[in-house]
């Protein structure tokens, strides 16, 4: 390898390392499954390792990560529209579980792990239950934790628009949520 390529290599790396584990919850998340996920995430990487001009120039180099990842899964599901996106369940999750991505505390004990269990898997169900785009805006908002603007600035939607389905899609969750009694009362949600 000559030293042009090693310079490349080093600048790619310094310039993605800071991002590469939120890019890749990102990329796991939108897909749904492991393989896709690194698939994905290998993909962006392959493009923006061409690019790695653009990234140099940049203020914000991992908003416009994200942008090149969710365009890039868009256009693959676009592709192969026929595949359903898949629901991520918490033992899927690679390293951190749920309960730890969104910076909640678990409480030892069968009974309260049994009831967290039961709960992850109705809002799981619930999420299922839910349109993609739906689906897709509140994992990215809230669950990852991504600011309106960020998701703004990847989908190219009107600020708007994202805070009115975001609205809808949470009242739909709420709704589905309420009809099994998962948060509302103290019922299964066994369906």
């Amino acid at each position: 390898m000559d030293h042009y390529q090693s310079a490349q290599n080093a600048r790619f790396d310094q310039l993605l390392r800071p991002h590469m584990e939120r890019l890749y919850r990102l990329a796991y998340r939108l897909a749904g499954d492991k393989a896709e996920a690194e698939d994905l995430f290998q993909d962006v990487l392959t493009k923006i390792y061409v690019r790695l001009d653009e990234l140099t120039g940049l203020d914000e180099p991992g908003t416009w990560l994200n942008g090149v990842l969710y365009n890039h899964f868009i256009d693959n599901r676009r592709r192969y529209s026929r595949r359903r996106l898949v629901m991520v369940e918490e033992n899927q999750l690679p390293g951190n579980s749920i309960d730890t991505l969104a910076g909640t505390t678990v409480t030892n004990g069968p009974e309260h792990a049994a009831e967290r269990s039961d709960q992850l898997a109705c809002l799981s169900r619930a999420l299922g239950e839910l349109s993609d785009e739906h689906r897709r805006l509140i994992l990215l908002h809230d669950v990852e934790a991504y600011k309106l603007i960020e998701i703004q600035s990847f989908t190219n939607e009107p600020i708007g628009t994202l805070k009115s389905r975001l609205h809808r899609a949470r009242a739909r969750l709420r709704d589905l949520l309420a009809q099994d009694g998962t948060f509302f009362k103290r019922r299964s949600c066994n369906r």
